[in-house]
Parts: structure tokens; sequence; C-alpha cells
């Protein structure tokens, strides 16, 4: 008799029914999860929340016009934010920027006064302010001292000139051409331009920090910046030019805010940047560097905007605003970092045997 042969219609044996592979199912579900678990996920989800309770408890909240007007009030630590957001991941920070916006805008008013036209002190004032934060890079990266301490210095060394360029007065007689066109919102709508504006610095600062090798070193220096240097990119070069933004963005919002209010004053933006790094904290920042994205960023802004101007609307005074602010920078601090403890004290499940 010949050797058997395998017929279509012949089952396969027990063995190989049982060595068939299972059909392998796709990782969506741990995907969702984790991205449920960011940070940037739980500032989205809290930002929902806050808009739907003022919404629902505050009076005139939920209106296009309360709308527009919160735009206007977070735009300032809008701008500010994203080239923050950089720094701060780096590493690094810098206090000095509410100090480099009421600097700008008393130069700005100086320079009005002595019969320069805008078209010609605005681009000024936004290179000075590039100077500022060079200042402030350099000390960093060349002298070596921390951030910390150099921005707060220069913090208070700003807000000294200020003073000493301006005085205590103020400058109110800009031409409504330029205050009305600060404010003023984009056809058939109650937001303002410089929404616009913040909109397309954010996806300009997104692609770079997230799409392109510059901001993985970024990242990478925040990690570990000895190792980084080891690689070869430069550290001091890549801290200076991020200082040189901050400084910049901080004298470019200098002229926003000194056009929206209409007034060039050396107290300005007074204490503008417990605002600023709260909202960077808020989204996901980590203050120790390494890690965060511009998106919860963002989303940190409208959350600190969202609570502060639904406790305006329900007349709550200053004093309470700036302890919300307050509060929320603690928490945007001690929470990661109580959570990351808990997480490394939890029991890790024994491996398979």
């Amino acid at each position: 008799m010949g050797p058997e042969v395998d017929t279509p219609g012949t089952s396969a044996p027990p063995s190989a029914a049982r060595s068939a592979p299972e059909p392998q199912r796709g990782p969506a579900p741990s995907v969702l999860r984790s991205l449920l678990r960011t940070r940037e996920a739980s500032v989205l989800g809290a930002l929902a929340v806050s808009v739907l309770a003022a919404s629902f408890m505050v009076e005139g909240f939920a209106t296009g016009r309360n709308a527009g007007f919160l735009v206007l009030d977070v735009a300032a630590i809008a701008l500010i934010a994203l080239p923050m957001t950089l720094v701060v991941i780096t590493g690094e920070i810098d206090l000095s920027v509410a100090s480099t916006l009421g600097l700008t805008s008393a130069v700005m008013g100086q320079l009005w006064v002595l019969g320069l036209p805008l078209e010609t002190i605005v681009p000024l004032c936004v290179l000075f302010g590039a100077l500022l934060g060079a200042l402030n890079g350099v000390l960093v990266t060349v002298a070596g001292l921390p951030s910390l301490a150099v921005t707060i210095g220069t913090m208070a060394m700003y807000r000294g000139l200020a003073y000493a360029v301006l005085g205590d007065r103020a400058v109110a007689d800009f031409p409504f051409t330029w205050t009305g066109g600060a404010t003023s919102r984009l056809p058939g709508t109650d937001i303002p331009w410089i929404a616009v504006l913040i909109l397309v610095l954010a996806a300009l600062f997104g692609l770079l920090l997230h799409a392109t090798p510059i901001g993985r070193s970024l990242y990478a220096i925040g990690n570990n910046d000895e190792a980084t240097r080891f690689s070869g990119i430069s550290v001091r070069w890549t801290k200076l030019w991020l200082f040189v933004a901050s400084g910049t963005v901080a004298a470019g919002a200098g002229v926003f805010w000194t056009l929206q209010y209409g007034s060039a004053r050396a107290d300005n933006a007074y204490g503008l940047e417990l605002s600023v790094v709260a909202a960077v904290l808020l989204g996901g920042v980590s203050i120790f560097g390494g890690r965060g994205a511009l998106p919860g960023v963002l989303a940190g802004v409208l959350l600190l905007g969202t609570i502060r101007n639904a406790l305006m609307l329900a007349d709550v005074s200053s004093d309470v605003l700036d302890i919300v602010t307050g509060l929320l920078l603690v928490v945007s601090v001690v929470l990661p970092t109580t959570l990351a403890r808990v997480r490394e004290r939890r029991p890790r499940p024994a491996p398979p045997s």
C-alpha cells in the first residue's frame, strides 16, 4: 500500500489544532488607558468640569462676550507660557518674565513720549526683550549660575529699571487705531484676534517641541544634561536661546498688554510670573524637567483663567484670586510628587513562573 495522503476533508491532528496561533488583540485598550492616565487628560477633564460648573452656577459666564473677555484676560499668560514650557522642560525656570513685560511697557511709554512712532517702537521693544532674555541666558549658561537665583535677581532689577525709566507716571495717549486693534474681535465673533496669534505660536512651539530633534534634545537635557552634552548636543547654546525666546515673547506680551489696557506703567503685570508658572505646572510639565507637553499647558492656562473669571463674575475679591492662584501652584507641584512616591512604594507583581 502507498503512503497515506491527507485530503481536504481530513481533520487536522489534535496537536496541530492546539499549536495553531491565536489571533492577536490590538493595543487600543492599553493605549486608551495610558492616554486617560496622563496629566494632560486630567487637566482637560478638570477644565471641562470647571466650565460646566461655572456655566450653571455663575450668572453671565456662558456668554460669547464673557468668552472674549476670558481670552483677553489670559492672553499674556498664554503667550509667555509657550517659551516658559520649553525652559522648564530643560530643568530651568525664568521668573523675570513679568518684570520684562513691565520694563518693556515702561520703555514703550517713554519712547512714545519722546515722539517715536509705534511702528518703530514695537520692534525696538521686542528686540529689547530679547536682550533682557539673553542676559538671563548668559548668566545661567556661561557663568553657571542657577536659573532660579538669576531670574529672581533680574526680576527685581528689571522692575526697578521700569520705575527708573517711567517712574510713577502712566502714559495713556496711544492712538485708538492701536489700542482698539489690540482688543478687536474676529469678524462675526466675540473672539479677539490675539487668540489667532496664540494658536499660531502654539502650533510653532508645539512642532518644535514634539516633532523635531531639537524638541527631543530638550527632554534629554531635562532628564540628564551631562549625558546629553556627551552625546554632542550643545546644552549651553540650547538653554541660551530658550532664555532669549522667553524674553522676546515676554516683551511682545508687554506691547500687547500696554495696548490692551491703553496704559504704559512700570507696575504692569506685577506678579504675573506666578500665574504663568502655575499654568505651566498645572498643564503637566515637571518642575524638575524632562516631562511635559504643550497641549496640557494650554489647558492649564484655560483652567486657571476659567477659575479666575468665574470668581470675578461672582464678585470675589482680588485677594482671594491671589490665594487661589497660589493654591493651584502648590497643588501642581505637590500632587505629582506625592503620586510618584505612592507608585514607587506600591509593591510590584511577581513575575510569572
